[in-house]
């Protein structure tokens, strides 16, 4: 009886012993899951408040674009600067800033000595021209009468050579300096519009003293004349990307003075050689200008149009940066409570060009599903 009495005691407590076990058991279970580290999760409803938005990832035809940076210049044959030739005080202006001119049109008038003394040395010059031929004339007819020697008629022929030449170079610098004014001393010299344009500058006052080109001194610009209607863009290209241009390629043209608006041309021309500082070859293209809205040294934002591929891409926005990482959102499917579940993933993509969309290298194919906007919210919720 004894026996029967422990052996049932024994049974009692291995029968308790298991229902405690069960109990810690039940009470110790962990909790549901949390989503893992690389993984955001959100409620359909707040997706559409958050503004993310989805797409899938496909082949498309890129549209490549170069960008480069740029400044705007003028063409330089439809543009002049214009010096004083000669030393001597501004009494008038002529033209004004924003007046149009022809070729020849009077700019200022500068009173100089430069002028008196051309035109006064080629009235000498004419002189002793005049003189030189008398004494030859006198020095052939008396060979002729066997009274004068052969070496008197050729030094007075070589006399009558270098007058002339004289009178020439005279005629030329005060035709230069005199404006074609060759008669009468005159101290006037009329600054003239070498091409037809529009003034773009003027630095000359009247009672200004200005120097001479011609005189050896440091003369400054007192006009500019030029056309505004079209001009020129010069753009700074990588050496790594001169194999994708070519003379040609589409061009558009932004500055931010005109936000919104762009300049359509094409290029013309790409340098020969390469800066060895910045490792860049220039390049140009040709803008009409017939809204005036583009002005010489303006900075410009330069898009060059490269040849274009298909491939599978995704849309810029899509990419973000997470340290040396480039990285995607990718949809992966729901929850079991209905949570969309977005993964953080990387990929590698060709970034170069200033489309919309990006070539896929490597890490997405065909299909997958990426967030195209709204991604920076989802990389702050992911460690």
């Amino acid at each position: 009886m004894r026996l029967l009495s422990s052996l049932l005691v024994a049974i009692l407590a291995c029968a308790a012993a298991a229902c405690g076990s069960r109990l810690a058991s039940s009470s110790s279970s962990p909790s549901p899951a949390s989503p893992p580290a690389s993984e955001a999760r959100l409620a359909p409803a707040k997706l559409r408040t958050a503004g993310i938005s989805v797409v899938p990832v496909a082949y498309q035809d890129l549209d490549r674009l170069l960008a480069a940076t740029g400044r705007v210049t003028f063409d330089d044959q439809r543009v002049t600067h214009v010096f004083s030739p000669v030393n001597g005080r501004v009494t008038r202006l002529v033209a004004q800033p924003g007046q149009r001119v022809a070729p020849g049109d009077p700019l200022a008038i500068i009173q100089s000595p430069d002028v008196g003394s051309a035109v006064s040395d080629y009235a000498k010059a004419q002189a002793a021209l005049a003189a030189a031929e008398r004494d030859y004339q006198r020095q052939k007819d008396l060979f002729a009468a066997h009274a004068a020697a052969e070496r008197d008629l050729e030094g007075a022929e070589a006399n009558v050579r270098q007058a002339r030449a004289e009178r020439d170079r005279a005629e030329e610098k005060a035709r230069l300096l005199g404006g074609g004014k060759l008669s009468g001393v005159t101290q006037e010299f009329v600054l003239r519009s070498p091409i037809a344009g529009e003034v773009i500058a003027r630095s000359a006052n009247p009672g200004v003293e200005v120097q001479g080109q011609y005189s050896g001194g440091t003369a400054v610009e007192l006009y500019t004349v030029g056309e505004l209607g079209r001009v020129w863009v010069l753009a700074d290209v990588f050496e790594a990307d001169l194999a994708r241009i070519r003379v040609g390629s589409p061009v558009a043209v932004e500055v931010i003075s005109a936000p919104g608006r762009r300049f359509e041309g094409r290029l013309d021309w790409i340098s020969g050689a390469i800066d060895p500082a910045t490792r860049t070859a220039k390049v140009r293209c040709t803008i009409d200008n017939g809204s005036r809205l583009l002005k010489p040294e303006m900075y410009a934002t330069v898009s060059i149009a490269v040849p274009g591929r298909r491939a599978l891409a995704i849309p810029r926005g899509a990419v973000l940066r997470q340290g040396e990482q480039t990285v995607v959102f990718r949809e992966v499917g729901t929850t079991a409570d209905g949570l969309v579940r977005f993964e953080r993933w990387p990929v590698k993509v060709d970034d170069e060009g200033g489309d919309s969309l990006v070539a896929v290298l490597a890490g997405l194919h065909p299909g997958d599903r990426v967030v195209s906007a709204g991604g920076i919210l989802l990389l702050g919720m992911v460690s």
